[in-house]
């Protein structure tokens, strides 16, 4: 705390505007994520690719994100959130536009890790800068209630638009998309956000917190994505699987002697810190793993085109706008964090359970019950968890303990993904219809099995509600129960 500067903030002009900015840099993210996943299965036709090789076009994005968060997160405090925000938007946009030029499945991964890094810049100091604009309280509440319905609505939003880009103008389009929102964000960005500056004295980055935590992260993903094809005995697995043990335990080590550390091991203990991102990872790794599979079986195994799949997406996505935008936390202000997660996880289980009935020669419509219970899980687990995340936070750490949990929820996403694949892979034969599916229903009852595992976690949650649910609540409280 002894780093942080005095100094108050000027007063902010066009507060609105920048909401709106604000907005569309979660909106690019969000969108981006469902957009690529429902242009997958076109993608893995033009350049021949595995579905487990095809991962990488979603992981890779994710791993880099992920990994460059928190560093980001620190660098706008030290040089600027403006700054850090506009390059985001910079570098997002070109990677954009070279992804949509990639003529190899290399490239464009490659593209997409840039983009994440992108994406970064952009997500975290985004928030840093809402914090800015709206002081704590019911004001900065509801816009915040405001946020999470846009972050559904984009997903439901990708899901459609990816479905009609890909089917009549091409996959490529999914990425030429992101190209002019990103330059007039950047130009109205530079125009209209508030000056930068320093918010810290100490003006040291914990550069090899960074380069060991995401370099541990990309060993395990690219081991276990190795292993969905190769299996685990593979050296190609075993090697980068230890190797990542080794790295991010030199990363704990590195954050232990700090002096500014990436991510403070006392901070993660305390309170309901590190149960909550334990959730977050548990409950993300669920969403991404199913939200991969459902899209490649309709549209590799029951013929549907990239459109019909997205319309079939958009149930559960409403699900995910309407209760998680606008009911998600109000259940939580009356039945507390760990009530509504008990039943999060218990909803995504079976959900997941449900999606068994799938088959070769099946209908869609077969897996909509499971689709809805799932969606209806998840979309209530969400608001929980990132208030369990802050919940024992104390005054001044409250950006600290958004960016561990985006960083745990990010993870979440690849890291469900490649264990899902590495079961399924287990089950698929490349020539066979009936062994991918064969994999496909393994692979949801594993989902199934760390849903009921995320449900006995939460079991060990300390309860918390919001402060404000309590009607007395004051600037900068906190209530645990």
């Amino acid at each position: 705390m002894s780093q942080l500067s005095n100094s108050p903030p000027s007063p902010v002009k066009y507060v609105r505007l920048i909401f709106f900015l604000v907005i569309i840099a979660y909106f690019m993210d969000i969108i981006d994520a469902s957009i690529v996943t429902v242009a997958l299965p076109s993608i893995r036709v033009e350049f021949g690719a595995s579905i487990a090789d095809s991962q990488w076009i979603y992981g890779s994005y994710a791993i880099t994100l992920a990994g460059v968060l928190l560093l980001m997160g620190r660098a706008g405090d030290i040089y600027g959130q403006k700054e850090i925000f506009v390059a985001g938007l910079v570098i997002f946009t070109i990677a954009s536009f070279t992804g949509g030029l990639a003529p190899s499945l290399l490239s464009l991964i490659i593209s997409r890790s840039v983009q994440g890094i992108g994406a970064a810049m952009t997500t975290v100091t985004a928030f840093a800068i809402f914090i800015r604009i709206f002081p704590e309280g019911p004001e900065r509440n509801k816009a915040l209630g405001y946020i999470v319905a846009v972050l559904a609505g984009g997903f439901a939003a990708g899901a459609v638009v990816g479905g009609v880009l890909t089917t009549f103008l091409g996959w490529r389009w999914v990425m030429f998309i992101n190209v002019p929102i990103g330059i007039i964000a950047a130009i109205l960005c530079q125009r209209t956000l508030p000056a930068g500056g320093s918010w810290v004295q100490n003006r040291h980055l914990d550069i090899p917190g960074t380069l060991t935590v995401t370099s541990g992260i990309i060993l395990l993903i690219f081991g276990l994505t190795n292993a969905a094809g190769i299996g685990f005995t593979s050296v190609s697995t075993f090697i980068p699987l230890i190797a990542s043990v080794l790295v991010l335990g030199l990363f704990l080590l590195i954050e232990s002697r700090s002096k500014s550390p990436l991510m403070p091991l006392s901070f993660v203990r305390r309170g309901s810190v590190l149960t909550a991102n334990i959730l977050a990872l548990i409950l993300t790794s669920v969403v991404g793993g199913v939200g991969f599979i459902i899209p490649v079986y309709f549209q590799n195994i029951l013929g549907y085109s990239a459109f019909n799949s997205g319309l079939l997406t958009l149930p559960p996505a409403i699900i995910f706008f309407v209760v998680g935008g606008f009911v998600a936390s109000r259940l939580v202000n009356r039945y507390g964090a760990k009530k509504i997660l008990l039943v999060s996880y218990g909803l995504v289980a079976i959900g997941a359970l449900l999606l068994t009935p799938m088959s070769p020669n099946g209908n869609a419509f077969v897996l909509f019950p499971g689709l809805l219970v799932w969606a209806l899980g998840a979309s209530i687990g969400f608001p929980a968890i990132n208030i369990a995340a802050v919940a024992g936070t104390k005054p001044g750490e409250e950006g600290l303990a958004s960016g561990i949990v985006n960083t745990s929820s990010r993870i979440g996403f690849p890291v469900g993904l490649a264990i899902l694949l590495t079961v399924a892979g287990a089950f698929d034969p490349p020539s066979s219809a009936a062994g991918i599916v064969a994999g496909f229903q393994v692979a949801v009852i594993a989902a199934s099995l760390i849903g009921v595992l995320g449900f006995l976690i939460a079991l060990r949650l300390k309860d918390v509600k919001p402060a404000w649910a309590s009607g007395n609540w004051k600037p900068n409280e906190v209530a645990v129960q």
